[in-house]
């Protein structure tokens, strides 16, 4: 559930200031695709951050923010001269451990998949 609302809130940041994700985007090298790239991002850390909380389509939700942390893992590394990279990508690698440990082992016993498993007549 704290997976969920981590990446809701991170969806609220960069919908808040996206031209600061855009700006990211353009200094790796994508800045033929940096605008659609930072409002799918920013969609995809709204809608799966809700969908990962409630534990509601946990899986498909999960693929859809794989390969943004995947990037983010991959194209921001630690030592690199923008602002809190570190930390970024500290917490961009945490949070794609965790996404692939959810991805392995579904959404748990308080998950509303599991009570739609559990309950289908309801």
């Amino acid at each position: 559930m704290a997976l969920g609302v981590f990446l809701f809130i991170k969806g609220i940041v960069f919908i808040s200031d996206i031209s600061e994700l855009q700006r990211l985007l353009i200094n790796i090298d994508i800045n033929w695709a940096s605008f659609w790239f930072a409002h799918y991002i920013a969609f995809a850390h709204l809608v799966g951050g809700i969908l990962i909380a409630l534990g509601l389509l946990t899986r498909p939700a999960i693929l859809f923010q794989l390969p943004i942390l995947i990037g983010a893992v991959l194209l921001i590394r630690p030592g690199m001269d923008y602002n809190s990279i570190n930390t970024e990508w500290w917490v961009s690698a945490l949070t794609l451990t965790l996404l692939i440990v959810f991805y392995i082992f579904d959404s748990g016993p308080w998950s509303v998949d599991n009570y739609m498993r559990n309950h289908p007549e309801d």
